[in-house]
């Protein structure tokens, strides 16, 4: 991947990394002040549940890559470093292709979830009444990321498996 393309990736995941801050800082003021409002005063807001629960779903679609990217999710790895640079090598590749099929299926249904709401012109069941379109559009988008770093994390362990094998 040239330098340019790596730059523009890292640009991308560091947007969404500072987006999902201030998503989170919104969370932690409108949940704080919902609960003020609904045992201080009596008089819960009617948004702060909705606008939250679809704001989680970004936090968690949106930051999977860039979680992704820094090895940040939570894995067992007991048995995987005890295996020689070669095996572990090419489980990441596995893992990593895997991983970027299952995000490939999730943004093809993510899609087909998020057009059917389009065309249909879904809207939760509330005051505020939010298109559906919104928080399911978050699962192509999140997904293709992910979808990416996974191809990208293999495509790093590829010449670690060719390295080795070449040494023997």
């Amino acid at each position: 991947m040239s330098a340019s393309t790596t730059r523009s990736w890292d640009g991308l995941l560091a947007v969404l990394r500072w987006t999902s801050m201030a998503v989170l800082v919104f969370m932690m003021v409108s949940i704080c002040y919902d609960a003020i409002m609904r045992y201080a005063f009596a008089a819960p807001t009617s948004w702060s549940l909705e606008i939250n629960s679809f704001l989680l779903v970004y936090l968690a679609v949106i930051g999977a890559a860039e979680a992704q990217r820094h090895d940040a999710h939570i894995r067992i790895t007991f048995f995987k470093d005890k295996l020689p640079p070669r095996s572990r090598a090419a489980i990441d590749v596995v893992t990593g292709l895997l991983g970027a099929v299952f995000c490939g299926i999730m943004v093809w249904r993510g899609g087909i979830m998020a057009l059917q709401a389009f065309e249909y012109s879904e809207r939760v069941s509330s005051s505020l009444g939010t298109p559906m379109i919104f928080p399911y559009a978050l699962l192509p988008i999140g997904f293709t990321m992910l979808a990416l770093q996974f191809l990208l994390d293999a495509a790093r362990a590829l010449p670690a498996c060719a390295t080795v094998s070449m040494t023997r």
